[in-house]
């Protein structure tokens, strides 16, 4: 077993690791809203380290996990986008033919689970899975691929509080909770009884929040009547329900939070809480950066991240330096003192120094950011898809397959249709606004020429030319 670096002889920390979905970077008001209230996150934050630069290591739900899970690329993994059923074919009569879907990730990848259970550790996993085929309904965890197959000893799949769980439960969307009331969440009582059962030996725990996805409604309404009353004029009304939404999910996560301090866990519960990508174009609050989910433009990549382990993370401190989500299983690798699987290769690097406040090692800041996206978004119809959606997003408009890089402050994107590059100085525009590509063409060569690099030592998957 590795050594316990962090901590000496000292009882190994509990892991509690909360995921939100297609939370925007500026939807907490810890990261800048101006009018969502999430006190228990704020407060998590205040306890903590708040990562501006954080990165999610795909702009899509089911690549940006299996990184998280694997501390493997997209690329390098071969899944770059949602799953699918097997029978699911990318569309034909697209400029480019695109790699075919992915579908479960595969056994023999190694788990973060599959790193701390040897450790000795307890693993659970709740809620959104989303790295495996759907089986028995959308989401629902495959008997063959799920989180027990993946080293999580115990894990439920339950929907909780969220518009998926209408359709099982007939009358619960009409049926609005009374004032001041967020309802019973089962995902999250659930994951409570987990941490009482576990108290008395280490665990890993990680909670998929299927909170903030569409379909967007809430069952709160007083909470629906409270932001509707913020809104600005001729703001999408979808805005107010959206907002209920966000405020339910730092209701979930404060209620998970109070359980730790009721059972005594929270000082030696190194607590980690990010978004698994960018926040949706209609709703979210992305800004203010360019793009949403589906692309790599800072707003579908960039994703709030906060950090708190009481005496070893600085409480109430602001970090910009730059991860991606494949660092998490060689950050908690190293805070936990578990080892790393031995023959693989990782993409992830060891952050453990930097959650604690030590400066980021040259060699840090000086690695490339990676991501790839080989596909279409949406996959036929951009016009139809628009309408569907209510907005004219970049995201929605021209998510072609593309891939990208990040070194230091700069950053490239490369289209596959047509070979075209854009290139963009965060540090001065982190909005994305300008392509400096024309006016720094040996810069655009170089990180062009590092990324196809990149891509080919990753083996990834790239679209080609359509037959004619």
């Amino acid at each position: 077993m590795g050594a316990f670096p962090a901590f000496g002889a000292a009882a190994r920390p509990n892991v509690l690791v909360i995921l939100a979905d297609d939370l925007g970077w500026r939807d907490l008001r810890c990261t800048g809203s101006p009018w969502h209230d999430t006190p228990h996150l704020d407060r998590l934050a205040r306890e903590g380290t708040r990562f501006t630069q954080a990165y999610a290591a795909a702009p899509i739900c089911s690549a940006a996990r299996v990184a998280l899970l694997t501390g493997r690329s997209p690329a390098r993994l071969g899944f770059e986008f949602v799953t699918k059923p097997a029978s699911a074919r990318p569309p034909a009569g697209l400029p480019l033919r695109v790699p075919l879907y992915p579908l479960d990730l595969p056994l023999s990848e190694v788990t973060l689970a599959e790193i701390l259970a040897p450790a000795g550790y307890a693993t659970g996993y709740f809620g959104k899975w989303h790295v495996s085929a759907h089986h028995g309904g959308y989401l629902g965890w495959s008997p063959t691929h799920g989180p027990r197959q993946q080293g999580f000893d115990e894990g439920d799949a339950e929907f909780g509080l969220h518009p998926y769980a209408y359709p099982g439960r007939p009358g619960i969307r009409e049926n609005a909770l009374p004032a001041g009331q967020f309802g019973e969440d089962e995902l999250t009582t659930k994951a409570i009884g987990f941490l009482r059962a576990r108290r008395d030996r280490p665990f890993f725990l990680m909670l998929g929040h299927y909170f903030v996805h569409d379909p967007i409604h809430s069952r709160a309404a007083w909470l629906v009547r409270k932001y509707a009353a913020r809104l600005p004029a001729g703001a999408d009304p979808r805005r107010a329900e959206y907002a209920a939404m966000v405020e339910t999910l730092d209701h979930l996560v404060g209620r998970l939070l109070a359980a730790l301090n009721e059972l005594g866990l929270a000082d030696n519960t190194l607590v980690v809480f990010a978004s698994d990508n960018g926040g949706h174009p209609a709703y979210s609050a992305n800004g203010p950066f360019r793009g949403s989910k589906w692309n790599l433009h800072e707003g579908g990549i960039r994703v709030p991240w906060i950090v708190r382990f009481p005496g070893r993370v600085p409480p109430g401190a602001v970090s910009d330096v730059p991860f991606i989500g494949t660092d998490l299983l060689p950050t908690l690798a190293a805070a936990t003192g578990a080892r790393l699987p031995a023959g693989v290769t990782l993409d992830g690097r060891n952050l453990w120094p930097v959650w604690r406040g030590e400066p980021a090692a040259t060699e840090l800041l000086t690695q490339p950011l990676l991501w790839h996206f080989p596909y279409y978004h949406p996959e036929t119809n951009f016009a139809a898809a628009r309408a569907a959606i209510g907005v004219d997003d970049f995201a929605v408009s021209q998510t072609r397959p593309h891939a990208a890089l990040r070194l230091g402050d700069w950053k490239l994107l490369h289209y596959f249709e047509g070979a075209r590059d854009e290139l963009y100085h965060l540090g001065r525009d982190p909005g994305e606004q300008t392509d400096l590509a024309a006016r720094e063409p040996a810069r655009a060569r170089e990180l062009r020429r590092r990324l196809d690099a990149a891509l080919d030592e990753a083996g990834a998957r790239r679209p080609t030319r359509a037959d004619p």
